[in-house]
């Protein structure tokens, strides 16, 4: 059971992960230009908060790609996926779990889609391949770590994970 669980987790997060290709090319909005991925959140969605309380937000619209059961999935509203995709993962134990960065949103770091695989590794040395994608502490949030799908031609999607997720075991 375990393994079918990592097995969905893995599907869903490639599934998010492609979900950036789609719209890599589409300039930046102004709120795009304005918000950062991490390192608590997007905007006013925060890792943790309760799906009831991220809803409320008025960022997010419920959609379901068949993640584990302890999640929901839901798009933000300014980045709505196909029907096997998702940007934002909602533990129902843990809370606000996954968050996939809309368009050219950037980390503090200055970190975003076709950022080239330098200029990870400068903004963030502690990067390591994992099984979910390469993988990066987040700074001023020891509890979250950032995924980068990274390919030859540099950031393709980055994505702001809880440690203590359980929504891409």
């Amino acid at each position: 059971m375990k393994e079918q669980t990592r097995r969905i987790g893995r599907t869903a997060l490639a599934a998010a992960l492609a979900g950036g290709l789609v719209l890599a090319a589409s300039p930046p909005s102004l709120a795009e230009q304005k918000l950062t991925l991490g390192p608590t959140g997007y905007g006013t969605l925060k890792l943790g908060m309760t799906a009831a309380k991220a809803r409320a937000t008025g960022k997010i619209v419920r959609k379901s790609i068949g993640a584990p059961a302890a999640c929901t999935t839901w798009d933000l509203k300014e980045q709505r996926y196909g029907n096997d995709r998702a940007g934002v993962f909602i533990s129902k134990k843990r809370g606000l779990a996954v968050i996939v960065a809309p368009g050219r949103v950037r980390t503090p770091q200055g970190i975003g889609r076709n950022s080239s695989s330098a200029q990870l590794k400068a903004a963030y040395p502690d990067v390591k391949n994992g099984p979910l994608g390469f993988t990066a502490k987040v700074p001023g949030n020891p509890k979250a770590s950032y995924v980068f799908n990274v390919t030859k031609n540099g950031v393709l999607a980055v994505i702001l994970v809880s440690n203590s997720q359980d929504c891409l075991q």
